[in-house]
């Protein structure tokens, strides 16, 4: 097969997915500050669309570079994740032109911050806690930044049918928007930090979720912990001192 025709079958396989993406198909979901998401089907199956529109104050061809490596880094993060096996949304299209991601959508799940806000089983958050902390030990372990650790953007998605419990879900990590690929111990300080200071915003019993995360971190990232933990406690003092001083 020759390079033109390849050309027009990538150009028509392009032409049926845009046409089945079609946000016209798909109905607002949330908006923030960096994007809309979008709620859909793709082939049969839920799906989600996260649209980063233009920023006005940007200059146009800057604001696309930027946009363009956002998604970039979005995306390589999510099958970085995938080939290390922590599970995430599926990755079904990226569309640079369009700056539009299109994302596997759970219909079946809880966030972890509404699960906690109900469980009242100490051992049982206890459980999770040290799950999160394999998790992103895990993450870290491929040097894999988050950027926005939050209860929020960690899922449970129930594995059957019958009532919610621990050992029937499995745990999904979500909005890869501001991650990147970094090796330092510094940048995997700061994610823990930021996980912290979210946990302590959002929930009464932080302090000892925040200690088994960091034991759950500890199992899978022990050669590396010392010094993560080290950088961990440099930033948390440069925040304390901020929040000190105004």
């Amino acid at each position: 097969m020759d390079i033109r025709s390849m050309d027009l079958i990538y150009n028509l396989e392009m032409e049926r997915l845009n046409s089945i993406m079609d946000l016209k198909n798909f109905v607002l979901f949330k908006q923030g500050a960096e994007a809309r998401i979008y709620k859909g089907v793709y082939l049969g199956k839920p799906c989600l669309a996260k649209e980063r529109f233009p920023k006005k104050y940007r200059h146009p061809d800057l604001d696309h570079s930027i946009t363009t490596e956002r998604i970039r880094a979005e995306s390589r993060a999510i099958v970085r994740c995938k080939n290390a096996g922590i599970r995430t949304p599926m990755l079904y299209l990226v569309d640079y032109n369009r700056r539009i991601i299109f994302l596997e959508y759970f219909e079946n799940h809880i966030t972890v911050k509404d699960y906690i806000e109900q469980c009242s089983d100490e051992e049982t958050l206890k459980s999770l806690s040290l799950r999160i902390g394999n998790l992103i030990g895990k993450l870290h372990s491929k040097n894999i930044i988050h950027g926005d650790l939050t209860t929020s953007n960690i899922l449970l998605i129930k594995k059957g049918d019958g009532e919610l419990t621990i050992t029937k879900k499995d745990l999904v990590l979500i909005d890869f928007g501001l991650a990147h690929l970094e090796t330092s111990a510094e940048d995997k300080g700061v994610d823990l930090y930021v996980l912290e200071r979210a946990l302590i915003s959002t929930h009464s019993a932080a302090k000892e979720i925040f200690i088994n995360i960091l034991n759950g971190y500890k199992e899978v990232n022990k050669n590396n912990f010392k010094e993560i933990y080290s950088k961990f406690e440099e930033v948390r003092a440069r925040g304390r001192k901020r929040t000190m001083v105004g």
